[in-house]
């Protein structure tokens, strides 16, 4: 599939665009993680799509394409404390800015996933469905799933009884079965979700720190 939005735009003026994207919006627990990706003008992967229309194996191995390729790549990662905090959205919008300020390269352009960007001084456009019309959101949208993916695997070494390296925190059945069996994990679930909120308010279970 050919994601070709981002081309309109090349110019004279405008050589270097960033496609940002996030994963991680909706699960109870673990970070919201963006990612910032700054492709060739004339790099080309009809391979690669919004990450969520990609099984995991196909994500994983565009993943090392794309950082073999990409002239740069940056990664924001906002905590469930933080998110917490500041609300998904808002810590959406920080992890974006984030991972564009971790890109070590200049650019002309930003395009995003329907997220508006107000703290940079080039053209930031905010596109409805993004990650299925510009190959660098696309890109971007990938590297952030797999970061993103990767942290939680992490964490089901140590808490594998809520089966985050299958559910990546996401409200799955058994997710929800280990949130009302063992409590919420401090730093790592949600506690203003309502899922999560429910669950603290009835048991106020929660694990400290290990």
């Amino acid at each position: 599939m050919a994601l070709t939005y981002q081309n309109q735009f090349y110019s004279d003026k405008v050589h270097f665009i960033v496609g940002t994207d996030e994963a991680g919006r909706g699960p109870l627990a673990g970070p919201v993680v963006a990612a910032a990706v700054i492709l060739p003008e004339d790099y080309q992967n009809e391979e690669i799509n919004d990450s969520k229309q990609l099984s995991e194996k196909q994500r994983e191995k565009l993943y090392v394409e794309i950082k073999e390729h990409a002239l740069a790549i940056g990664v924001g990662i906002v905590s469930a404390d933080e998110i917490d905090e500041i609300n998904i959205y808002e810590a959406a919008r920080k992890a974006m800015t984030i991972a564009i300020n971790n890109l070590n390269h200049s650019f002309d352009m930003i395009l995003t996933d329907c997220m508006k960007l107000h703290t940079f001084n080039v053209p930031v456009i905010d596109l409805v469905k993004g990650d299925a019309l510009a190959l660098p959101i696309a890109a971007a949208s990938i590297i952030a799933k797999v970061t993103r993916d990767h942290i939680m695997n992490e964490l089901d070494k140590t808490y594998p009884q809520y089966g985050f390296k299958k559910n990546k925190g996401y409200g799955t059945k058994q997710h929800m079965d280990a949130l009302k069996k063992y409590g919420a994990i401090e730093h790592i679930h949600r506690k203003t979700f309502k899922p999560v909120t429910k669950i603290l308010q009835g048991e106020m279970n929660i694990f400290e720190d290990f």
